[in-house]
């Protein structure tokens, strides 16, 4: 239910340029890579019950892959989108900072409402064992839990959407190339007002480097108009031609974003408006992901909690600070972690589940007690997992890419 940006967004890590460079055995070797070394981080993380971040380990993997392809000699393309790469990485790391500050004041503002309250009471004292909260609370908490559930469903499960689309665009891309619930030919007018706003653009004030952008888009954006025109269904275009289609949108689509931003191509606010609307019609066709890989993902999202749940839950719920979570700090946290989900889906961008509901924890903690109360050994771990995620996948799944690439 969350779309497919965030999808779309672990898709376009990898330019893909770098992808129609390879033949199967490539994609092949490029698909292990990713798998193995995610899969593996993530199994070792869990086993030693620390909250590890997949969006870390998705996410380092594909740069690692992206990184060792552009080091092969006869690679001329950046194998990496670092514009996106960029994006991916401040979301990263600002979402647990503001989940740990906002948590801190949430928790002051709570405890300001129901001071004077026997509600605030029970919020606020550590839960008696064997014996059920309040209905109110319960309500509360049932509410919050199911909130954080769902959009960590809505964020987390679409890295799994991007990455199997990633995979197939790789190995398949005749059949994935493109939606085929849209009409080719639908996207005729949105190239025609593209077309128009190329030509108002002043290609003089530009560096050499975005003149060439900006004729190579013209040249990518005739030839998109000349494919299209008159094509009804994505099933009549050849494999060839389909993702040559996406190859044109989707580099297209970057090169115009790169070149409007910059003052020197003087594009007014109404044209760059155009430009975005008729941008977005033409990337339904490539921004999508077939019902069943949706599912396909759901499913292994749930049975994965459901078989691995219990060394990380006992790290969250009972590790990180020093007292037993009271109701008002297991709500704040829940709340927080679940905003901050539902925002980054919003926007199209990952963001980890595990350590921004891991920060909230701790700024709940630290608002109830100060620093002293957290647990400087799970503290310390975490921080760990957090630091090494990215450089040690990366490592991993470049060494493996380039070690499957010479055996295929």
């Amino acid at each position: 239910m969350g779309g497919v940006a965030v999808a779309m967004a672990i898709v376009n890590l990898l330019p893909v340029e770098s992808l129609i460079d390879q033949n199967i055995s490539h994609s092949i070797s490029m698909v292990m890579a990713l798998l193995i070394s995610a899969i593996s981080w993530n199994l070792l993380t869990w086993y030693f019950g620390i909250p590890c971040s997949s969006s870390h380990t998705l996410i380092g993997s594909i740069l690692g892959v992206g990184i060792a392809f552009s080091l092969l000699p006869n690679s001329m393309e950046t194998a990496v989108n670092w514009a996106k790469a960029e994006e991916m990485g401040i979301s990263l790391l600002i979402s647990p900072l503001f989940g740990f500050s906002l948590t801190i004041v949430l928790m002051f503002v709570i405890r300001t409402l129901t001071k004077k309250t026997d509600y605030g009471d029970n919020l606020f004292k550590e839960p008696k064992k064997n014996q059920p909260p309040p209905w109110s609370i319960r309500s509360v908490l049932l509410l919050t839990c199911t909130g954080v559930s769902f959009f960590h469903g809505s964020n987390d499960g679409q890295k799994g959407v991007g990455l199997i689309m990633l995979i197939l665009i790789g190995i398949v891309p005749g059949y994935f190339a493109l939606n085929e619930k849209i009409s080719p030919q639908s996207l005729s007018p949105a190239l025609a007002q593209i077309e128009t706003v190329i030509h108002v653009i002043d290609s003089s004030s530009l560096s050499q480097p975005d003149r060439s952008k900006l004729w190579a888009t013209q040249v990518m954006n005739q030839k998109l108009i000349s494919a299209v025109g008159g094509v009804s269904t994505v099933s009549s275009l050849s494999k060839e031609g389909r993702f040559e289609i996406r190859r044109n949108i989707v580099v297209m689509d970057r090169n115009l974003k790169n070149i409007v931003g910059k003052e020197e191509a003087r594009v007014s606010e109404k044209d760059k408006k155009t430009l975005k609307e008729q941008l977005t019609v033409l990337k339904k066709i490539t921004d999508y992901s077939p019902r069943w890989v949706i599912l396909l993902i759901s499913l292994s999202l749930g049975l994965g909690t459901m078989i691995g749940w219990k060394r990380i839950v006992k790290t969250i719920g009972e590790k990180i600070g020093k007292e037993h979570l009271t109701y008002a700090q297991g709500a704040s946290a829940e709340l927080v972690a679940a905003s901050t989900i539902a925002a980054s889906t919003y926007l199209g961008l990952p963001v980890s589940t595990t350590h921004v509901l891991s920060s909230g924890i701790a700024g709940s903690m630290v608002a109830s007690k100060g620093i002293k109360n957290l647990q400087p050994e799970t503290v310390r771990n975490i921080l760990i997992a957090w630091l090494l995620t990215l450089p040690v996948v990366m490592v991993m799944a470049g060494t493996l890419f380039l070690l499957f690439r010479n055996i295929f």
